[in-house]
This record gives C-alpha cells, sequence and structure tokens, in this order.
C-alpha cells in the first residue's frame, strides 16, 4: 500500500508507510504494473492518475530490442567466466597448499564463454535468444 499527497492536482510525495496524521492532501494509492512479455520487454517510469481512489501509480511498458537482450546476454556470460578466473586466482593465494590455480578450469571456462558470445552474436531474433 502506498499513500500520495496531492498540492494543487500534483503528487508532491508517494509514501510506502503510513503519512503523519492530521497532515492534508494525503490519498491512498496503489501500482498498477501492465504484464510484461519476460525477457521482451521491461517497466519504464510512472506517471500517477490522481482522478481514480486510490490513486493509481501506472508503470510504462518498452519493448527491449534483441540487440539490446544481446549486450545484457553477453555481460552475463563475461561475468559467469569472470567469477570462475576469480576463484581460481583465489585458490592460488589462499592458506590451504592442497588448492591451487587449475589452467584446466580456467581454459575450459573461456571456451564455453567463447562459444556462447558466438551463439548470442549470431542470434538475430528474440526466439533465438530464447533458445541458447
Amino acid at each position: 500500500m502506498f499513500f500520495v499527497k496531492i498540492e494543487n492536482n500534483e503528487v508532491t510525495q508517494c509514501w510506502d508507510t503510513q503519512p503523519p496524521r492530521g497532515e492534508s492532501g494525503w490519498k491512498s494509492a496503489i501500482e498498477v504494473r501492465p504484464a510484461l512479455t519476460p525477457n521482451r520487454q521491461q517497466y519504464t517510469a510512472h506517471s500517477f492518475d490522481i482522478t481514480k481512489d486510490p490513486v493509481e501509480i501506472v508503470w510504462g511498458v518498452v519493448d527491449i530490442t534483441a540487440e539490446d537482450r544481446k549486450g545484457g546476454m553477453r555481460s552475463q556470460a563475461a561475468a559467469a567466466f569472470q567469477q570462475v578466473v576469480q576463484e581460481e586466482m583465489r585458490k592460488e593465494v589462499d592458506d590451504f597448499p592442497e588448492t591451487q590455480y587449475n589452467a584446466a578450469t580456467v581454459d575450459a571456462a573461456r571456451i564455453a564463454f567463447e562459444t556462447r558470445v558466438t551463439a548470442i552474436n549470431a542470434a538475430t531474433t528474440h526466439d533465438e535468444l530464447d533458445a541458447l
């Protein structure tokens, strides 16, 4: 539940806690979030419909392009590879002599990363990206 303060027909504050008692101008508000198509849309800025009771906080929706999605997928693949490299590097400097950097593990992660990025780059549609 949200509360909005309306002054001069404009929302001047929006709280997610009960406003102070006795202070005028506060109304209850609810969020209106349209359904999103996963991985293909995202929410944008919101607006207030103060003609409704409770006031509606209405979120906009924008389509995500396949190119933008590819960028995000490449970033995720890079982060996964980096995590493997960092874990192997950590082994080299930890307090346990039996744990050591494993170049084969890093090489396998690098190959998986490069294969993933090549597949992402080759995709041209959301359906092709979904299949990955």
